[in-house]
């Protein structure tokens, strides 16, 4: 029908409104409702135009990686309550959409048969009620031109943040122990946390054990060949090797500066997850909000 109103609009100042609406089949009183409407569609037209663009640059700024539901979080943090619905139709409309997680990943888990595991503290309840208490590490691999480069992390249940991690041209016990030192040294455990992963031989090493030993923390890993165990750490790897962009780096050094830039200026700082309690939040103001609470509390 508007295709028709629009064409009748269009020839009224050659023929009459009343022949054109008679040879259309088309009532008056439906032209003249339908040409009421044109500044209201006009203004609306221009508002998503301007939707458009502040979603464009949030789109960027997110590395290209938010979908409705975040870009929705982000413009109400900035004071834009814009209805979810219509945000779906503009990015849709003009070709906007998140990255979709690929699937599938070669696991490095190489497991020391003559090592003892230790048992899973977690049984799958990847929550925590306050940071500090249970943190899941895991390894990753990065593809360089000059050879892989390894990647270990610990990323903290409560928060979601990662709070330590390494980079080596190995996969020995130290990648896995320097990186919970940078943990331990920035002050993000707590006595007794529960440190999690799978059952890898760095992670079953005794330098590893004895580190935890030495932090006051509880060993805890996951049954052989099980992903879901250790779910919470792979769900990160498929998010930075999603999100940063990148496939295949020219050389290590390269490779470092961005996942560094990645994990400290855009994960950890920028980038939205939704708790449960609070809403949308980065995992650094989620840590801030819990020690606010527990502040409060005292």
């Amino acid at each position: 029908m508007s295709g028709t109103c629009r064409f009748i609009h269009a020839e009224k100042a050659n023929f009459t409104i009343v022949l054109l609406c008679r040879v259309m089949k088309t009532a008056r009183s439906t032209y003249y409702a339908w040409a009421a409407g044109i500044a209201a569609r006009q203004a609306r037209r221009r508002a998503d135009e301007g939707l458009a663009h502040e979603i464009t640059v949030i789109h960027i700024a997110s590395k290209g990686t938010y979908g409705v539901p975040r870009v929705h979080a982000e413009l109400r943090r900035l004071g834009r309550p814009v209805n979810r619905k219509r945000i779906a139709r503009v990015m849709r409309e003009h070709g906007i959409a998140g990255h979709t997680r690929r699937t599938g990943r070669r696991s490095l888990t190489k497991q020391d048969r003559q090592a003892a595991p230790a048992p899973d503290l977690l049984g799958r309840c990847f929550h925590a009620d306050r940071p500090g208490t249970k943190i899941v590490g895991d390894i990753t691999y990065i593809p360089t031109a000059e050879g892989w480069l390894y990647l270990a992390g610990w990323l903290d249940l409560a928060t979601r943040e990662i709070v330590g991690y390494s980079m080596a041209d190995h996969h020995r016990a130290d990648l896995v122990v320097d990186a919970l030192d940078m943990a331990a040294n920035l002050g993000r455990l707590q006595a007794d946390c529960v440190i999690h992963s799978d059952r890898g031989s760095e992670y079953t090493s005794a330098q590893l054990r004895d580190r935890i030993k030495e932090l006051s923390g509880r060993q805890s890993m996951g049954r052989t060949g099980i992903c879901f165990d250790n779910a919470a750490a792979e769900s990160f790897w498929a998010v930075l090797k999603e999100e940063i962009g990148t496939r295949f780096w020219p050389d290590r050094a390269s490779a470092r500066a961005e996942i560094f830039a990645f994990i400290e200026t855009f994960y950890n700082r920028r980038r939205l997850r939704k708790h449960i309690t609070w809403g949308y939040l980065t995992p650094h103001e989620t840590r801030l909000r819990y020690q606010q609470e527990q502040a409060l509390a005292a």
